[in-house]
């Protein structure tokens, strides 16, 4: 940890002196990556290496550490909090420990304690996709609360103005952050719209199989319904098959959430399952966290 802490100080004075150059010299480039990633060990424990968002930061990480002479390994706990639990706490007892975890926290508590005693054994812990109850080094994912406002602007503009006006929620779960903060969003675009009003709210659980019932039973006590909001791509899937199966396909706007993957979100809308989908872009994150931000946000556990 002395050594990552050391080479990121002096990045920072290499950044300080490079301040008064053109912008095109003030890019420290590969050298200051190598010297920052070059020897340490980083630990990504996802929810599961199963799905889009995860095998996205895996993909790009891999590459861009091992080329800056880093070690980059994954955990699956394939969907169990307790596996994860394991596999962060194994990851502090181990020997060497790990420079970095990053970790895609299931809920907002759940991995709270494990990460502040990793922190309290040197390791810097940032946090991908979902916020947490805990102060991280850095997070790298998407504004939730914004998504949420952009995807109820979108069933505000496919339902229109001569519509019912009933707008249907599937929710994620009620501990998880993405799912809490972009319903958060939702909920204050609406208000800004006269008339318009969320008539269901159910929790899919991030289960395509359970959205697909709570979707039915939605459609059928409201078959009124213009716009339904599916909050993840991946279960979203049960969400459309709900509404083809009770003939509204066309009368029934869908709008997904995702990672930017391309069977999942552009395929899905030209084939008509998802009139729309908000997405983030994982590459986009990863290789941020690859570069520079992973030296800004070492160097705010330093300054803190």
């Amino acid at each position: 940890m002395n050594i990552l802490k050391s080479a990121i100080g002096a990045i920072a004075i290499a950044t300080a002196t490079f301040a008064a150059l053109p912008a095109a010299a003030q890019d420290p480039g590969p050298e200051a990556y190598k010297n920052a990633l070059e020897g340490k060990r980083i630990v990504m424990v996802p929810m599961a290496m199963g799905f889009d968002l995860a095998q996205g930061w895996a993909g790009y990480l891999s590459i861009e550490i091992p080329n800056f002479g880093g070690v980059f390994e994954t955990r699956d706990p394939n969907w169990s909090v307790e596996a994860g639990a394991q596999a962060i706490a194994e990851a502090i007892t181990s020997d060497p420990k790990p420079d970095v975890l990053i970790v895609m926290a299931p809920d907002m508590n759940s991995y709270s304690k494990l990460m502040r005693r990793a922190q309290k054994a040197g390791i810097f812990v940032f946090l991908i996709d979902n916020p947490a109850n805990f102060k991280a080094d850095a997070f790298f994912g998407g504004d939730w609360t914004e998504m949420g406002r952009i995807e109820a602007k979108e069933a505000v503009r496919a339902c229109g103005e001569g519509s019912s006006k009933q707008i249907g929620l599937v929710q994620g779960d009620q501990t998880n952050a993405t799912s809490l903060f972009q319903y958060n969003g939702i909920v204050e675009e609406m208000a800004k719209h006269d008339g318009f009003e969320i008539v269901a709210e159910p929790f899919s659980n991030w289960d395509a199989t359970t959205s697909r019932t709570v979707t039915t039973t939605m459609l059928q006590q409201h078959p009124d319904i213009c716009a339904i909001i599916d909050f993840w791509d991946g279960d979203a899937v049960g969400a459309a098959a709900a509404i083809r199966e009770a003939g509204l396909s066309g009368k029934v706007h869908l709008i997904a959430n995702g990672g930017g993957e391309k069977s999942a979100n552009c395929d899905a809308i030209k084939n008509g399952t998802y009139g729309a989908v908000v997405s983030t872009s994982v590459e986009r994150e990863s290789l941020r966290y690859a570069g520079n931000d992973e030296v800004s946000a070492s160097k705010q556990r330093q300054a803190g």
